[in-house]
């Protein structure tokens, strides 16, 4: 599903329109990510968490030349399923 297929989804779902879908789409992924930039984390019950981590400075391969190479150390974004979520995702398929 691509953001325009979701914006649809989103409208259907809410009865609004694609344009007001869009808006509240834009302004939830907007605000995810100041938060998360900003060191906060933002939790969905049920949904998931939104949250930064550190990552430290290792060595790598590049692997076309097989050369090491010094990856610097970073903060990157994380997101992990919360317990509805992982439910939903994991239902057992049904028999035929």
């Amino acid at each position: 599903m691509n953001k325009n297929e979701l914006i649809d989804a989103i409208a259907q779902e809410a009865d609004v329109t694609k344009a007001a879908a869009g808006r509240v789409l834009d302004a939830l992924t907007s605000t995810v990510v100041k938060a998360v930039a900003a060191g906060d984390s933002v939790t969905l019950v049920g949904f998931g968490s939104f949250k930064s981590s550190s990552r430290a400075a290792r060595e790598g391969k590049n692997p076309k030349t097989g050369e090491k190479i010094k990856i610097p150390a970073a903060t990157v974004p994380k997101f992990s399923a919360g317990a509805g979520f992982k439910e939903a995702v994991n239902k057992p398929a049904k028999k035929k």
